[in-house]
């Protein structure tokens, strides 16, 4: 059930991607009103990210994942058909809330879970939203290059991610970690510390997002048709690495993982930008995945096993400061790279990476 959910928040995350230039060219946006219209999105996260913590120990994942999933879907529908702007930034605020509640739940009870198991298995369940996230990015393409409008398009996709959050959602737990936890608490010791170094590395992430394409076909001179390979190359390592990386934490631990995988990550980074050849920034964007893929897991893993804060604020503390890394990220790295150069900030990206491997050593309790 915990794996349906992964897939499932993946899943609709992807279905939403291709839906923004339709959703411009329907509102007649220019870039500036997306931009500002798009921090809805991220509005409705932070908002209710850090209350989900306390929800699921209140309510337990279940009411908590079922409840957020019809949000999702319902935000999904309204996202393709609201006819005006005012309409559009209340649906990305209902989407932002339903995907940053999903994320927080789904994390409680993958913690929950793992511990049960007494093995490491929250790569796998990490591995399953990428392999949503890329089912769903290449299922809305399809729908969409046969015909489909965006509705129907998206129709299709919730009908499917309903089918599975059917399934789902009645095995999932119907308890979080306690019930007694404050509804919002900051962060603090090695909690605090683990948001930081999860903002980092997500910042690392969002940076192959919203970057790689850019650098291809700037820095080393792709042809537009072939700029978007960066990123599929460093998605399709960061879905392998994520499937195959438990049986790594189960031989390695928590500590070697983070450190050699942030290590691995900087060194990429540092590859596609040393060498000047366009097939080894693709193999520096493939290290990057590869080291990335399961550095996430393991820092969620380390906050459900830290004493400083209750399970599930710990786990809502360093969502809410990973995913902003994801979103105001790759803003700073435009600003830099507008100051100096991209290749100058994606290198301030591997150094930061490299302070990720060095905080491996230190004590998360």
């Amino acid at each position: 059930a915990t794996r349906v959910i992964f897939l499932v928040s993946g899943l609709t995350t992807a279905t939403w991607a291709p839906l923004v230039p339709f959703v411009k060219d329907r509102l007649a946006l220019s870039e500036s009103a997306l931009g500002m219209l798009l921090l809805c999105l991220g509005l409705g996260s932070f908002v209710f990210m850090p209350l989900a913590g306390a929800l699921c120990g209140r309510l337990g994942c279940r009411k908590v994942i079922a409840v957020s999933g019809v949000c999702l879907l319902s935000a999904l529908l309204l996202l393709a058909s609201v006819p005006t702007i005012w309409a559009m930034a209340l649906s990305l605020v209902l989407f932002g809330a339903g995907l940053g509640t999903i994320d927080v739940a789904m994390n409680v009870q993958s913690v929950i879970v793992q511990e049960a198991s007494k093995k490491a298995i929250m790569s796998g369940f990490h591995g399953f939203y990428s392999l949503g996230a890329l089912l769903g990015a290449a299922s809305m393409a399809l729908l969409l290059s046969v015909g489909l409008s965006p509705w129907a398009a998206v129709l299709c996709m919730v009908g499917i991610a309903a089918a599975l959050l059917a399934f789902g959602i009645p095995l999932c737990l119907p308890y979080g970690s306690r019930s007694d936890a404050p509804w919002f608490v900051l962060p603090k010791g090695a909690v605090l510390l683990l948001g930081v170094l999860c903002f980092m590395v997500f910042l690392a992430e969002g940076a192959m997002l919203d970057w790689s394409a850019v650098f291809m076909k700037e820095a080393r001179a792709a042809a537009a048709s072939r700029a978007g390979w960066g990123f599929a190359a460093f998605s399709l390592a960061m879905t392998v690495g994520r499937l195959t990386g438990d049986r790594f934490v189960q031989a390695f631990g928590a500590k070697k993982t983070l450190f050699y995988g942030a290590l691995l990550g900087a060194v990429g980074y540092a590859l596609a930008v040393f060498l000047p050849w366009e097939w080894t920034s693709l193999a520096g964007f493939i290290f990057v995945g590869i080291g990335l893929s399961n550095i996430v897991p393991v820092l969620f893993t380390l906050a459900g096993s830290q004493k400083a804060m209750p399970l599930s604020l710990a786990l809502a503390s360093v969502c809410t400061l990973g995913y902003l890394g994801i979103l105001v990220g790759p803003a700073i790295i435009g600003f830099v790279a507008h100051a100096t150069t991209l290749p100058f900030s994606f290198l301030l990206v591997a150094l930061g990476l490299l302070g990720v491997a060095l905080c491996a050593r230190l004590k998360f309790r």
